[in-house]
């Protein structure tokens, strides 16, 4: 008898063979679970020595010497070949696919090239229709650009449970499908199908990449029905979604009630400190930082990211250097890509653009299009820094509309009609569109969304005529020339139609904030008309762009004109 519990797997093998116990087909399940024991001690190359010395695998036998070699996808799949072409013909079950499929889930390339046949050889031996199976593509189709075939799985699945609904929920909130991932949790419930960590956590990640606080709050409630509020996962993802949302006191309250029953919950200290630094608030999220450090919490890579992210957004670029060299120095911490992208960024709006430039080329990872366009949106006064950066950004990425949009905004300030001409032309050419702006404003659970020029509201004609009434009030304050959400006149970009909305007698409550996220950075047309209407307005204006928030009220904003 195996004792998984306590023996080292050596020495059962070892008196397996002492006693002359041999793999046969009648002993094969001491066998198969050696392999696992294996395995599970992290001695892989034992596990594969004694899979091959086997003269008669079975189902099992493949299923656990793929599990095996589940952190190495191309091994995991040449041992799924060689049992499709062994001579016993050993066919997968349900479980060796659901093993394979999350191990090709883990890596891109191995689920874009494998995926699609294992979804077609599970329908030839009718293990599709399995519910672990089910989850397993849906995880795994949701790893690809293919988010769609994700959703036809799930929807052809005639009985899915609790762990389908979680790996399509969370798939393509990961997937920025928000709306469809909430659609699903709603019937999930709808069906009387219990709720789990993993579901709704996947909601409030869904609910909190469109700042949808209404059904943050719906999900919490739910939560809290449940008693599932003070879960763990749950918990840090309630953390999250509040702090996306924008209420970062609401997100420390609750992290100082699930920090009171889990101390050691690093991924909730990083989330809170992510909310401050969303804001720019770098004090609050190194005090924190502090505070982790005095409970002796360790942090990661996600930590010294939301401090240097805080950082960047206040445009302290001496001090994002000297964390960024603390994390190498004292915590013995090599950076990643993203943290260097946040010290080119504070470099770059502080006025420090050659400085950011050679960053970008002597660092020790090869800069890929988010570095080169982080450094070209703060070059749109200097065309010629941004002519050479945007070849570069599209040496990259051929298609990338931002290196043609702010190339021709900084010839536009210059002057340089002539050479904006061709700008455009060579986007038109090329095929290249402009990504157009959107904006969404959450309104009683429902999400309204918008285009630059968007005429089709059914609340159209109230809208325009809230626009032309603002106005007439704030007056032509800003000119800057910028032309970055898709067309139209400045006063038909999408966040203004958006605030016009939630401005709406009737709409949103007097004195409540007006929340609004767009998916392209604000321009500062739209930046310092904001500031403007929350002064004749006397609202606050919440607004959540690609880069950071804004917080506008009083005639001012929380970003100190630093994005």
């Amino acid at each position: 008898m195996l004792n998984p519990a306590g023996d080292d797997p050596r020495r059962i093998h070892s008196d397996a063979i002492i006693r002359g116990v041999s793999p046969t087909p009648r002993n094969i399940d001491f066998f198969n679970k050696l392999i696992t024991l294996y395995s599970a001690a992290d001695l892989q190359s034992s596990s594969l020595r004694l899979f091959l010395s086997i003269p008669c695998p079975n189902a099992v036998t493949f299923t656990s010497i793929i599990s095996a070699f589940s952190e190495s996808p191309p091994a995991a799949v040449s041992l799924f070949r060689s049992m499709l072409r062994h001579p016993r013909r050993p066919l997968p079950n349900p479980r060796t696919f659901a093993v394979l499929l999350k191990t090709c889930a883990a890596a891109a390339a191995a689920a874009i090239a494998v995926g699609p046949q294992l979804h077609s050889l599970s329908l030839k031996l009718a293990s599709y229709d399995n519910p672990f199976v089910g989850s397993a593509l849906v995880s795994l189709y949701c790893k690809t650009p293919d988010a769609d075939s994700a959703r036809q799985v799930f929807d052809e699945m005639s009985g899915p449970d609790g762990f389908c609904y979680a790996a399509v929920i969370n798939g393509l909130a990961r997937n920025d499908r928000p709306l469809d991932a909430l659609g699903y949790f709603s019937e999930m419930r709808n069906r009387d199908v219990g709720s789990s960590f993993h579901s709704v956590s996947g909601a409030l990640r869904a609910a909190s990449t469109a700042a949808m606080l209404d059904q943050c709050t719906v999900i919490h409630g739910h939560a809290a029905v449940i008693g599932m509020d003070s879960e763990t996962h749950v918990g840090t993802a309630l953390i999250d979604a509040y702090g996306k949302c924008g209420l970062v006191d609401d997100a420390r309250k609750l992290f100082h009630q699930l920090e009171d029953s889990d101390h050691d919950n690093l991924a909730a200290w990083n989330s809170i400190m992510a909310a401050y630094a969303q804001q720019g608030d770098h004090q609050t999220a190194t005090e924190l930082f502090t505070s982790m450090e005095t409970r002796k919490l360790n942090p990661d890579p996600y930590t010294f990211l939301a401090i240097l992210t805080a950082l960047c957004n206040a445009s302290m670029a001496a001090e994002t250097q000297t964390w960024l060299e603390a994390m190498k120095s004292q915590y013995a911490m090599e950076p990643h890509i993203q943290h260097y992208t946040c010290l080119v960024a504070a470099l770059a709006r502080s006025g420090r653009s050659e400085e950011a430039e050679n960053l970008v080329l002597s660092m020790p990872h090869e800069p890929d299009a988010a570095v080169w366009r982080t450094l070209l949106s703060a070059e749109d006064k200097n065309p010629e820094r941004a002519l050479r950066i945007s070849e570069k950004l599209l040496e990259i990425n051929p298609n990338d509309d931002s290196a043609y949009v702010i190339l021709a905004n900084a010839l536009s300030r210059a002057g340089r009609t002539e050479e904006v001409r061709r700008v455009r032309k060579a986007m038109r050419e090329t095929g290249v569109r402009k990504d157009v702006g959107r904006s969404w404003i959450e309104v009683r659970g429902t999400v309204h969304a918008f285009f630059s020029g968007d005429a089709r509201h059914p609340r159209n004609g109230e809208i325009r005529g809230k626009v032309a009434e603002l106005r007439a009030k704030v007056g032509e304050e800003s000119s800057t020339g910028e032309d970055d959400d898709g067309g139209g006149t400045v006063w038909e970009h999408s966040e203004r139609l958006a605030v016009a909305f939630g401005l709406l007698e009737g709409v949103t409550p007097a004195g409540k904030v007006v929340r609004v996220v767009k998916n392209l950075r604000m321009c500062g047309d739209c930046h310092v008309v904001f500031q403007c209407i929350s002064r004749v307005e006397e609202r606050e204006i919440l607004v959540r762009d690609a880069h950071r928030y804004h917080r506008f009220c009083n005639g001012r904003c929380t970003c100190g004109d630093s994005w």
